[in-house]
């Protein structure tokens, strides 16, 4: 929606969790020390990580003198648009505020998340949501039935200060954002064949500009819809794209469809609606995300 005078952008946007996702395994040493390891090489396991970040900053802000060796098996893509890093940053928020048994507020955790990166807040509620502001305002929306996804990641990167960068603020759709947001909130109680959202209202203003830096991202695009997608579109600012599917047969039907590129990564995953992410959450044995259940704002 443009730049703002502190240099951010302003955003309004839908997110969604998925069921494609990392696993974090933590456990508490007596030593002081924050390890991380990966089972990928190519991850950074130093303060470049956003875990080992969050890890450090919650020890700073509650003066904690244990320390944690945490294992990263990754299977989010890296700088794909995914979320993957944002979401690995809140679990782990809320895993060692649990496990190193910090007595925090709701809100001091989530103003921690908010210095960690927009996305963060995020997933500490997980669902549908709206994001505001440079993204960190977040509002809940109504969860919609389940939907059969395709995610496509292929070998192509889009630096996100590059996409913002380009973005022309004249080529923005802000004019249109409300009826999509409208369709999203009439649709999202309807449990017949409503599509989830409108499939004619997705909409993506970084599209318009990311296609032309990497043609190989339209591409993806552009195999989802022939393989029968009801409808594509560029997750954030890419390198991924995601398409929708009528039910798990379509989905199926589509993969074994789609013309892989050289590099293309297929996910087939589902949308996880907020009370199934707490359940996911809590069945690793965190309770601390019940205190953000909530249908109001938990943005700042």
């Amino acid at each position: 929606m443009g730049k703002r005078p502190d240099g951010y952008h302003e955003v309004r946007t839908v997110l969604q969790t998925i069921s494609l996702h990392d696993d974090l395994h933590f456990e508490v040493s007596g030593d002081g020390a924050v390890a991380l390891s990966c089972d990928q090489p190519d991850i950074p396991t130093d303060a470049q990580n956003l875990i080992v970040r969050t890890a450090q900053l919650l020890k700073q802000s509650y003066a904690v003198d244990k320390g944690a060796r945490i294992l990263l098996e990754k299977r989010i893509p890296t700088r794909a648009g995914l979320g993957g890093a944002s979401s690995n940053a809140a679990v782990s928020l809320l895993a060692l505020a649990h496990l190193w048994q910090i007595s925090a507020t709701p809100q001091e955790l989530l103003e921690i998340a908010t210095s960690l990166g927009a996305d963060v807040p995020f997933f500490l509620s997980g669902g549908c949501a709206l994001a505001t502001g440079i993204g960190a305002a977040i509002s809940s929306l109504t969860d919609s039935e389940l939907r059969h996804l395709v995610v496509i990641t292929p070998k192509a990167t889009v630096a996100t200060a590059e996409a913002y960068a380009t973005v022309s603020s004249s080529a923005l759709t802000t004019m249109n954002t409300d009826p999509i947001l409208s369709s999203l909130h009439q649709g999202a109680n309807f449990r017949g064949s409503a599509p989830w959202p409108l499939y004619d209202n997705l909409s993506n203003d970084f599209e318009s500009v990311i296609f032309d830096i990497e043609p190989e991202i339209r591409r993806a695009k552009e195999a989802l819809l022939q393989a029968g997608a009801l409808g594509a579109l560029l997750a954030g600012s890419g390198s991924s794209v995601f398409g929708i599917f009528a039910d798990q047969e379509a989905q199926r039907r589509a993969i074994t469809e789609i013309k892989r590129e050289a590099g293309w990564r297929i996910f087939p995953c589902v949308t996880l609606s907020r009370n199934e992410y707490h359940r996911e959450i809590a069945s690793r044995g965190i309770s601390f995300l019940r205190s953000f259940n909530s249908e109001s704002d938990i943005g700042a």
